[in-house]
């Protein structure tokens, strides 16, 4: 069946870009958090998000008010039981997704479409809390979602191969280009990005270099968009420290281990832009000041 109506699980930074390019590509959407004060602030982000590009000029008002119209805010789960497709986008813990999927499985019917927006969980362990294996994929969207062109489309040893091309062409029905990825710890973005962060700090560690010197090395010398320690800060130190976790324990290799330092500095609630420190001061956001150890 055709991919019509779309539902959201989580309408945070991650739930609310989803949602809006869903609508943005034509399909009725559906958000759901859990309360009607996060839905509110979910489609306030989206509505300012689509401001924005009217002011920009691409895309006019009679366009962006079509768009709203294809959206709709829930806070209960029932109201997805028609979607074609669910996606998920709650927070990164195994237990609260395979509770969701399972309470998912037992509304929706058995044509819909489950897929998980995990960056690091493997898809397999969130899917064998449903009866539809076949019928689940992993769908890593990057933030922020309206503007990072890439999806991984995350297929199991029990995905349907017909779902999965369907999903694959779902991804550049958003617009997006979709890149075909297995079932493995951190699919392909963060098994080559994770590593490479962690060496970062490895470096800073062992007096290889300032946090500005290995920032301007990547930069100036790779032609990377942001150094490390910027990107770290960017995506957040707890949230690195998460997957690395997750990573490690699956595959037991040390260049998914977390350094100390990484450690100590989610303990210290140093968590990068977010808490207003990291590799970086943020306390004058205009000038980031690094640290020095």
């Amino acid at each position: 069946m055709p991919i019509q109506k779309v539902g959201v699980v989580g309408c945070g930074l991650m739930g609310s870009g989803i949602a809006q390019v869903t609508a943005q590509a034509g399909l009725q959407t559906l958000v759901r958090e859990v309360n009607q004060e996060l839905v509110d602030k979910g489609l306030k982000g989206i509505d300012k998000n689509l401001s924005r590009l009217v002011e920009k000029g691409a895309l006019t008002e009679p366009a962006k008010t079509e768009i709203r119209g294809r959206l709709r805010g829930v806070t209960s789960l029932d109201e997805l039981k028609d979607c074609d497709l669910v996606i998920e986008a709650i927070i990164e813990q195994l237990p609260a997704k395979r509770e969701l999927f399972s309470t998912l499985d037992s509304l929706c019917p058995p044509h819909t479409i489950f897929a998980s927006n995990t960056s690091s969980l493997t898809i397999t362990e969130i899917a064998a809390a449903t009866n539809r294996p076949q019928r689940f994929v992993g769908l890593h969207f990057f933030n922020p979602v309206p503007v990072m062109k890439l999806v991984e489309v995350v297929k199991t040893i029990a995905t349907d191969p017909t779902v999965y091309e369907e999903m694959v062409n779902f991804g550049a029905q958003l617009g997006k280009t979709p890149v075909r990825a297995h079932d493995s710890g951190g699919f392909i973005v963060n098994r080559l990005l994770v590593p490479y962060l962690l060496d970062s700090i490895r470096a800073l560690e062992e007096g290889v270099g300032s946090v500005v010197d290995i920032d301007n090395s990547m930069k100036l010398g790779c032609g990377y968009p942001m150094g490390p320690f910027t990107l770290l800060d960017f995506v957040g130190l707890d949230t690195t420290y998460y997957i690395s976790q997750i990573m490690f324990d699956e595959f037991k290799e040390k260049r998914f281990a977390a350094p100390p330092l990484l450690k100590r500095m989610v303990l210290a609630g140093w968590h990068g832009r977010k808490t207003g420190r990291g590799f970086y001061d943020y306390a004058d956001p205009a000038n980031p000041k690094p640290m020095s150890l």
